[in-house]
This record gives C-alpha cells, sequence and structure tokens, in this order.
C-alpha cells in the first residue's frame, strides 16, 4: 500500500458507510425557488459539524487526486476527465467512480483523470469528496495543465437535481448547489472552452441552454422540466448513466451514436415501467467535430457493461 494511502487511512479509518441524509437543509430548505435560484447561481454551500481531522484528510486526498493530474502532450488533443458524485447516496459514488474510469479508458486519459466522491458503501479507495469547491478547485488545476486551445476537459456529474441546479448535499454536513449560471462562469473564469458536459439529475435539461457552444457537447438525463430515475441509494447506476456510461460510450462508436442509443434505451425502459418520459437532451456544437474527430480516432475496444442494472429497480 502506497504510504500516503496508510496514513490517510489512519486519519479516516476503514471507508465507513455513506452519511444518511437527516436533518432538513438549512437555508436552502426554507428558500423560495426564486432564493434558491439565486444561492446556486452563486455557487453557495454550506459546510457544517465537520471534525479537524475530517477537513485535514480530505485536504490531502484533494492534494493527492491534483498531484496525479499530468501536463498536456504538445501537440495531442488530450482529454482530462472529471467524475463527480455530489450527492452522498452511494449510488452516486458508485456512479461517478465507474464512470470516471470508463471515461479514462475511452478518451486515453490516464493522468489526466480526477474522480470526486464519497464512500461507495463496499469499501472502495477514499477519495476526495464531491463538493463545488472541490470541483471548481479540480478545473482550475486542469485549466493550468491544458492546452485550452485543443485539449478538452470531459465533465460527468451525478447527483439528485433541482429545478435551480446539482444538488450538493453530503448527510447533514454539506449542503449547496451547482446552477447553470455557476457552471458557466467557471468555465468562462478558467477559459475551458472544448468541453464533453454530462449531467446525470433530475431537472438537468437546465443547463443545455446557458453551457451550449460551438464548440461544447451537453448530454442531460432529463429536460429541464423532467425528472430522471434511478437514483436509489442502493443502485449502482442510474438509468442515465447505465445507458450512457455503462452500454453506449464502453463501445468502439462515436459519442453521437452512442447518446442517440442512450436516448432510445432510457426511453424503452421508461415505457417498460410506466413512467414519465425523462426527456434526456443531446446538445452537440458544430465546432465540436474537429476535438471529438481527434479523441474518438483510436477508440479501445469494447468492454462489457458492470453492475446491477439500473432497471432492476423496477422489478
Amino acid at each position: 500500500m502506497h504510504p500516503l494511502l496508510a496514513l490517510l487511512l489512519a486519519v479516516i479509518g476503514p471507508q465507513e458507510q455513506p452519511p444518511a441524509h437527516v436533518a432538513p437543509p438549512p437555508l436552502f430548505g426554507s428558500a423560495s425557488r426564486e432564493e434558491a435560484t439565486r444561492l446556486a447561481d452563486q455557487g453557495v454551500a454550506i459546510e457544517r459539524d465537520r471534525q479537524a481531522s475530517q477537513l485535514l484528510a480530505q485536504h490531502r486526498l484533494l492534494d493527492r487526486a491534483l498531484a496525479g493530474l499530468r501536463p498536456q502532450r504538445p501537440g495531442v488533443v488530450d482529454a482530462y476527465v472529471v467524475a463527480i458524485a455530489l450527492d452522498s447516496d452511494p449510488v452516486f459514488s458508485r456512479e461517478a467512480r465507474e464512470a470516471g474510469r470508463v471515461l479514462a479508458r475511452r478518451y486515453d486519459a490516464a493522468g489526466h483523470t480526477v474522480t470526486l466522491a464519497g464512500a461507495d458503501g463496499r469499501g472502495g479507495e477514499p477519495l476526495a469528496m464531491g463538493t463545488p469547491q472541490h470541483l471548481a478547485t479540480v478545473l482550475a488545476r486542469i485549466a493550468e495543465l491544458m492546452d485550452r486551445r485543443e485539449d478538452v476537459l470531459v465533465l460527468y456529474t451525478t447527483s439528485h437535481g433541482a429545478p435551480f441546479g446539482i444538488v450538493y448535499s453530503d448527510g447533514d454536513q454539506g449542503f449547496g448547489a451547482i446552477a447553470p449560471a455557476r457552471a458557466w462562469a467557471l468555465f468562462s473564469q478558467l477559459g475551458i472552452v472544448n468541453r464533453l458536459v454530462m449531467v446525470s439529475a433530475c431537472y438537468s435539461g437546465i443547463f443545455v441552454p446557458m453551457l451550449a457552444s460551438p464548440t461544447s457537447v451537453i448530454l442531460t438525463a432529463s429536460a429541464a422540466d423532467k425528472t430522471s430515475f434511478g437514483c436509489a441509494a442502493d443502485n449502482d447506476w442510474t438509468f442515465f448513466g447505465d445507458a450512457l456510461v455503462n452500454h453506449g460510450l464502453r463501445k468502439r462508436q462515436p459519442l453521437a451514436r452512442a447518446a442517440s442509443e442512450a436516448v432510445a434505451t432510457i426511453a424503452g425502459w421508461e415505457r417498460g415501467g410506466k413512467l414519465d418520459p425523462s426527456g434526456p437532451q443531446v446538445d452537440i456544437g458544430t465546432g465540436a467535430a474537429t476535438w471529438l474527430a481527434a479523441l474518438e480516432a483510436k477508440l479501445p475496444p469494447a468492454t462489457a457493461p458492470v453492475g446491477r442494472p439500473a432497471t432492476d429497480a423496477l422489478k
């Protein structure tokens, strides 16, 4: 075992079960929709009752993740992959961890990948938690290392969603949200223009109008006014993650075909379960074709899906 990992385990103990959501969220829980939207636009997050040793352990885990990032390769279109679970329900941690592995393999992103996720409930390796602040820090470091004219950010986020954005919730200790305006501000401030953004959350279609651009691709689990499915805490995948990542993106096929296949797969699952259609969104900018072609020129062989199918929850 790496000495640093051994030290981290000594500080935080064995990978514990994910914390449960018991108390109502402060501030966001009592806010009007307009106020919640304003808070999410500003990237407001609240941390409470964190032990000092926990904070130190998280600092070290994040440092370890950042230290593992390598500079881009001149003349090569490099993908920098970030997979983040913003909620402590373990389905999101399991989905983010496997999505990070699939996307890193698909886009040749060894040394260019960070996964941010809490406990997965199965003794997985401790990782820096998925929080809005950790995400911003990782994106800032990637912006320093990448060639922003040619390289690409591949961002996969998974969590519960609300009409104002992606929800951040770590048990009863961490609360907040990331709104489209906040995501747009981060990308703009950091100059990250080539980006593939995948949002697995209810109402995630709200991100499309603000994040769509000629050099971007955005795929969401639902329309702006729809819920998505499969986020029960004991699942391994949401519907979106299972269809897009666990099936579509494991295959040696272009992103557009994988996205189309995932949309059709989800629609079939929803019909079979008599669920209200979630309406996944796909927006591929015309200028994204250049970097997509470079990333997809040497796709690896297909791999088999892993984990319990998301549709098991319908049985």
